[in-house]
């Protein structure tokens, strides 16, 4: 068993460096596939089987045990495509005999709008910070690059000073699939932005001397870049202070600036464009949120309305 084990390990490694090097996918995504590989495989060894010796029926008892443990079904519908995914690799690549995910059907997804703010709201949320310290000026200017440039929090955690032009007033954002693309700065971004150069990050910034992120853009305390985390935890105080007990998220920002986007009749294309989006059809989920504007729209325009 121990051989197997170490096998499937291997193989394990190979697929996840597949993902890194040719697919090129995020190290989060990479890292959330092994995770989901390593869940299959514990289960399986508990049944005294391997991932190279797995079973459709193993399968489907294991998407069947996530349920029971009250996994939400997005989160059983993405580890069945992890598993999928790795099925169909090992297989084109003679590690596997059979493919036992090739009948693995998708599991139904519940159809939820993302969570929108009003403008008023992300306006009281992206001024919350104070202006008077160096964290304050950085949480303004990361809040406002998040809801006026639409950026995902990992791209804007990845920013270097070299990717901001305030001149010309755009970031080079690297998003999904090391894609690099060319995204606006508007007016309270590039204000804020601009006075956490002169200001906030010059005392966060760690000795130029030191090895470390000198290039990145935000820091936390300790002087490192920014991460997803630090930026989910610094929002916190901030959703708190200024919008109650709303559930909101750095992605939630994401999504008001694409809904505030399409309400103002901006072009869907353009706003795949601006979010980075691969299909039309992602971008498609925010003009339902937008319904009501348009009904609205219907109400005051139509003599027969």
């Amino acid at each position: 068993m121990e051989l197997e084990a170490a096998r499937d390990e291997r193989v394990v490694g190979a697929f996840v460096a597949h993902l890194s090097l040719e697919r090129r996918l995020s190290p989060n995504t990479a890292a959330a596939y092994r995770n989901d590989l390593s869940g299959l495989a514990g289960f399986l060894e508990r049944g005294g089987s391997e991932l190279s010796l797995a079973t459709y029926p193993q399968l489907r008892r294991w998407l069947a045990h996530l349920t029971t443990l009250g996994y939400a079904r997005t989160s059983i519908a993405r580890k069945a495509a992890s598993v999928r995914t790795f099925y169909g690799w090992a297989h084109r690549r003679g590690l596997v005999e059979t493919n036992p995910a090739s009948l693995l059907s998708r599991p139904a997804q519940a159809s939820r709008l993302p969570t929108v703010l009003k403008a008023a709201e992300a306006a009281r949320l992206t001024e919350a910070p104070p202006s008077d310290d160096a964290v304050g000026r950085r949480d303004r200017a990361l809040l406002e690059l998040l809801y006026g440039s639409g950026l995902r929090v990992a791209e804007a955690c990845s920013l270097d000073i070299e990717d901001v032009d305030l001149e010309s007033r755009r970031l080079r954002v690297l998003g999904k699939g090391s894609k690099e693309r060319l995204v606006p700065v508007g007016d309270f971004a590039a204000e804020a932005v601009s006075a956490y150069l002169a200001m906030g990050r010059p005392a966060m910034a760690p000795d130029e001397s030191a090895p470390g992120p000198s290039g990145a853009l935000f820091f936390n305390r300790r002087r490192k870049r920014m991460t997803p985390r630090d930026v989910r935890a610094m929002m916190q105080r901030y959703v708190r202070a200024s919008l109650g007990d709303r559930k909101v998220s750095p992605h939630t920002m994401r999504h008001s600036f694409a809904t505030h986007l399409l309400e103002g009749g901006a072009d869907i294309r353009a706003v795949q464009e601006l979010l980075g989006h691969a299909s039309l059809a992602t971008t498609q989920r925010y003009t339902h949120v937008s319904r009501g504007v348009l009904f609205d729209a219907y109400r005051r325009s139509h003599p027969r309305a």
